[in-house]
């Protein structure tokens, strides 16, 4: 950002100060998730996200390739995060009977117990770092206005069901 040679603030850093501020907060709060997870059950927050993304899925289970791209990893990503979950036995690989060419990942009852008791963390953890830092009426205007960048016109609860 720049300054002008007196010091003052220029236009270009007023503008970009809430961009700043954003990326600032959004890495303060996913660190501190991130580590109260791994810390507390052992999952890493794309762990979380992906067991999330299995328990609201038909029958629990997701072809690999539309869970990479639902949690927004690589094909060789999602593949290494699901070895992680399938040997702690939190996730199986279970084949397509019409085609053998795909797999799914399919939640086990271990694995929703797993995120039954990582969700009760990461709730708690997300109202103590974010929710109650806003009241009620400052939750929405920001939900619409960070809605505006994904065009995503509500979000998901982070509890599993």
């Amino acid at each position: 950002m720049e300054r002008t040679m007196t010091g003052q603030t220029t236009q270009a850093e007023t503008e970009f100060e809430p961009f700043v501020r954003f990326l600032r907060a959004h890495a303060a709060v996913v660190r501190e998730l991130s580590s109260e997870l791994v810390e507390t059950h052992g999952l890493t927050i794309n762990d979380y996200e992906v067991l999330m993304r299995l328990v609201r899925a038909d029958g629990n289970r997701m072809r690999r390739v539309d869970l990479a791209q639902e949690v927004l990893l690589t094909p060789s990503g999602i593949t290494r995060l699901l070895e992680g979950l399938e040997r702690a036995g939190y996730v199986e690989r279970v084949a397509c009977k019409e085609d053998l060419r795909v797999s799914y990942a399919q939640l086990t009852p271990a694995g929703r117990t797993k995120l039954r008791a990582a969700g009760k963390t990461h709730v708690a953890g997300i109202r103590r770092l974010f929710l109650d830092h806003f009241g009620d009426d400052e939750r929405a205007v920001l939900a619409e206005l960070l809605g505006r960048l994904t065009g995503d016109d509500g979000g998901e609860d982070c509890a599993p069901e």
